[in-house]
């Protein structure tokens, strides 16, 4: 057993920033969020996890779905408090948006990068800070081809819906991608928690 991925959030190597990547997702892999319904439970446990990171990463599609829905969520007093912190910590977080087409960012903290997604990811791992979190489905899937995500956090909802964009579809991996299971949480609503290691 390799006991790196048996250490706490702080990261499999205590010199390079860790590469996570979080997503939810039915029972029959379905990650498109016209699909999915979180919970209270959901924001919250993203907002815990949250907690070690400093910096989210986005393709421009997730980011245009996330602002200004969520920072418009973060000061609306009407929202739930569990969305409502969600979106105080979206807006708190910097943010790196890959996009050759974006003209502009909208959010604070923002910034599109427009050069190799590779090269940037493997600046950002040696940077000082903590970790780093990746949300949608095109850069992950490009980073987990490159084997630069270091764990994997999937929110499994009790949901099988048989239509939608299916997680790591087309995604090309050079060899089979071994993974230890870390962390399983369960919510009341049947939702699952699920953090893998890369070992």
């Amino acid at each position: 057993m390799n006991s790196r991925a048996l250490k706490p959030k702080g990261g499999q190597d205590n010199s390079m920033r860790n590469v996570i990547y979080a997503i939810n997702l039915t029972l029959d892999g379905c990650c498109d969020h016209t699909k999915l319904s979180p919970d209270e439970d959901v924001f919250a446990h993203y907002t815990h996890l949250w907690r070690d990171v400093d910096l989210l990463v986005f393709g421009r599609k997730t980011y245009e779905l996330m602002v200004p829905y969520w920072p418009d969520v973060a000061k609306n007093p009407s929202e739930t408090k569990e969305d409502r912190e969600f979106g105080q910590n979206f807006v708190s977080k910097n943010k790196i948006v890959f996009s050759r087409s974006l003209a502009r960012a909208e959010a604070e903290n923002t910034r599109i990068v427009r050069t190799n997604l590779r090269d940037e990811i493997l600046k950002l791992k040696q940077e000082q800070g903590k970790n780093i979190l990746l949300g949608g489905v095109d850069v992950p899937s490009q980073l987990m081809e490159l084997g630069l995500i270091d764990e994997y956090c999937f929110v499994v909802m009790p949901t099988i819906v048989g239509e939608g964009r299916r997680l790591m579809d087309g995604v090309n991996l050079p060899q089979k991608l071994q993974l230890k299971l870390v962390e399983a949480k369960p919510f009341n609503s049947g939702c699952v928690a699920l953090r893998y290691m890369k070992q």
